[in-house]
């Protein structure tokens, strides 16, 4: 079984910089795509990043809410996904999580429910 841990959320001010960090555990080899949701009460996850891969290859993909300001990346070595997170505002605070897929799906608008291994989550406030 494929166990994610997050870490990295906080609160900040609107305009700062976060890193999130993802570190994958367990079945790591038959992991394809992971990606970074996020949610707040009463409404359903949110897409905002995911990063996809076969061998060498890789692929990304952002949310329109979060492009130019947010980057995936993926630290092969350490099993680690990250998100670095850029000139926040206000309306990104929410639960961030990081989710696996065994499956190199590579899906533009992917929902929850494209991926089966999902972390606990950190909370990410941004507010002045």
């Amino acid at each position: 079984q494929v166990q994610l841990a997050e870490s990295g959320g906080g609160l900040v001010q609107p305009g700062d910089s976060l890193r999130l960090s993802c570190t994958a555990s367990g079945g790591t080899f038959n992991i394809f795509s992971m990606a970074w949701f996020r949610q707040v009460p009463e409404k359903e996850r949110e897409f905002v990043a995911s990063i996809h891969w076969a061998g060498a290859g890789s692929s990304t993909f952002y949310a329109d809410s979060v492009k130019g300001r947010f980057t995936v990346s993926r630290d092969n070595v350490k099993n680690t996904l990250y998100l670095q997170m850029n000139s926040l505002k206000p309306e990104d605070t929410a639960m961030y999580v990081c989710a696996a897929e065994p499956r190199y799906i590579s899906l533009k608008s992917p929902t929850s429910s494209d991926y089966d291994f999902w972390g606990q989550g950190m909370q990410v406030t941004v507010s002045s």
